[in-house]
């Protein structure tokens, strides 16, 4: 018995396709094949893995059946529908390549990020919400392909920058 990986992330939204569309266009998921759950979702890929399913909020009695576990109390409500951000879960994190295309694209489609150099690491964050539902987005690449773009991180391991800092 062992865990190999984590298999994918389930966001219940009162706005489905707006938000597969931000992480489609934004972020550069691929929306593919998914099984017949007998309520509408949405899976979205990075290559041949789906990581990201999308689903309706309180979309139906029979949506709610399947996505119950045995321990589940009657009459809480378990799906955080209608609560903006991420809900007890903080942020979903992508490791990423390619830093140059993704801050290109999030400029031209106005998504404001902030960028932060991870404490004792090689790695170069970019931090960002997504609109429709309040999700915090990480985006890790390299910290060496943040150096040969000339980056400098708005944070870094002492606390923020500041203009006697730089």
């Amino acid at each position: 018995m062992g865990l190999r990986f984590l298999e994918h992330v389930l966001i219940l939204t009162h706005d489905p396709e707006a938000t597969r569309d931000w992480f489609c266009d934004n972020l550069g998921f691929t929306n593919g094949y998914h099984p017949e759950f007998g309520f509408p979702v949405y899976w979205l890929y990075i290559g041949d893995q789906d990581v990201l399913h999308i689903g309706k909020a309180r979309h139906s009695v029979h949506q709610d059946t399947y996505l119950k576990t045995p321990s589940d109390v009657a009459g809480a409500d378990y799906s955080a529908a209608g609560a903006l951000g991420s809900g007890r879960i903080d942020h979903i994190c992508l490791n990423c390549e390619g830093m140059e295309e993704f801050i290109d694209r999030l400029n031209q489609r106005g998504v404001e990020f902030s960028e932060r150099k991870a404490h004792n690491s090689n790695l170069y964050q970019l931090f960002m919400r997504e609109p429709i539902n309040g999700i915090k987005v990480e985006l890790n690449f390299s910290w060496e392909e943040a150096v040969r773009m000339g980056r400098v991180a708005q944070y870094h391991d002492n606390g923020p920058v500041t203009e006697s800092a730089t």
